[in-house]
């Protein structure tokens, strides 16, 4: 029986996929549910399992775009499994004949004619010369006969701006994800359609600091996961999220849409390119729940395993660029969201406090906006809400209960 694979819908409003790689070869015996492809959409890469076991033939290439429901491969399930291949008998291998030594060819003389320059080319001093300066005689002219490039040309000679000069110059162009382009055409329509806006801000995260060196090791050992920055990041969004709802709310026509709920996405970096997994419901979640949800979802996008619903829907998103080494930037709006935080490295830094000249790990922060449903205020009010939530974690985040609050 010769089975049709059909590519599946990968989730609502996708209506192609392209072959990003084949796990297998044509003719290959393949097991029911082995991966045999990687497939790309315009959210996420999936892998497609084959569907029974038996003998698979190929019907699309690596790159080729096909539409949901198009046969891509067959299987052919009558086929046996073949459990390796027969052995070659010695007595049919082919003994390589010993061929006979040619014959050395007897050198003729032959009488050699005047030796003369092409047009253009260098005496050889002249080609010495433009060696050793990196220049090609092809980007010299020459002023001796016949066009021929002496030694005075080539002393003169002067490398023009961008002139090779020896070095490598390759270059090689491959074919874009699926994935990379639908990214690229957001970001592109991102800048297009939105009046978007950056507001920046510091934050002092002495506090956490010293809340983390307190109890990280305590909550790890109770709880499995880390208690990292993404939990107080998160918790602080939602929080200033809930005191200036604008910002949880987005354009749909002559509409805006405001959430009773914050869907916080959050940037991860994949095999693939970028992943922005979405950490449903947050304002319900405890510290331990966002770093529970932070660890698996990012697990999950670095395996190639996230799937198009975990990155649906986001209300708000977070991206670390401090993770890379950033120091400052303007992140770009995640639409149709309407605005994104952007976090940066930490670094020991100068501040005045208590009148008094202190070194204290700094970070920037940076919340862009679209600026045709938030205001001015709005966008700074909330950025200064994030600060003060950072700040001082114990009384707004934690309601002067820290053991509570961390689950200990």
């Amino acid at each position: 029986m010769i089975l049709e694979m059909k590519v599946p819908s990968p989730g609502e409003s996708i209506t192609e996929v392209e072959i990003a790689e084949w796990l297998v070869e044509d003719g290959d015996y393949v097991e029911k549910d082995q991966a045999i492809a990687e497939v790309d959409s315009d959210k996420a890469t999936l892998e497609l399992p084959a569907e029974e076991s038996g003998t698979i033939t190929l019907k699309a290439e690596v790159g080729d775009a096909v539409a949901v429901g198009e046969v891509v491969c067959l299987i052919d399930t009558a086929a046996p499994k073949l459990e390796g291949a027969v052995a070659v008998e010695e007595s049919e291998k082919e003994v390589p004949k010993k061929e006979a030594a040619p014959e050395k060819p007897v050198p003729t003389k032959v009488s050699e004619a005047p030796k003369t320059y092409a047009t253009g080319s260098p005496s050889p001093a002249a080609k010495k010369i433009l060696d050793e300066k990196g220049i090609s005689a092809a980007n010299v002219n020459g002023t001796g006969r016949d066009g021929r490039i002496t030694k005075e040309d080539a002393v003169n000679a002067v490398p023009a701006m961008g002139t090779p000069t020896g070095g490598n110059r390759g270059e090689t162009r491959s074919k874009l994800s699926m994935l990379r382009r639908k990214v690229a055409e957001r970001l592109v329509s991102a800048k297009n359609e939105t009046a978007m806006l950056t507001t920046f801000n510091e934050v002092d995260m002495t506090p956490i600091f010293e809340l983390r060196k307190k109890y990280k090791e305590d909550f790890k050992e109770k709880h499995g996961v880390s208690l990292g920055f993404m939990s107080f990041f998160t918790k602080a969004c939602v929080r200033a999220l809930e005191l200036f709802p604008a910002v949880n709310s987005m354009i749909d026509g002559k509409e805006m849409i405001s959430y009773d709920f914050c869907d916080i996405s959050i940037a991860v970096s994949g095999p693939k390119g970028l992943m922005v997994p979405v950490i449903r419901n947050a304002e319900n979640l405890t510290f331990r729940g966002v770093e529970s949800e932070v660890k698996r979802l990012a697990i999950r996008a670095r395996e190639g395993e996230i799937t198009v619903d975990e990155m649906t829907g986001g209300t708000f998103t977070i991206t670390n660029g401090g993770v890379f080494g950033s120091m400052l930037s303007t992140p770009i709006i995640n639409p149709p969201q309407s605005a994104i935080l952007g976090m940066h490295n930490i670094v020991e830094r100068p501040i005045v406090r208590d009148g008094a000249i202190a070194i204290a790990p700094i970070m920037y922060v940076a919340l862009s906006y679209d600026h045709r449903i938030i205001d001015g205020k709005e966008s700074v009010g909330f950025l200064v809400a994030v600060k003060e939530a950072l700040e001082n974690p114990e009384e707004l985040l934690m309601e002067n209960n820290v053991e509570r609050a961390l689950e200990m």
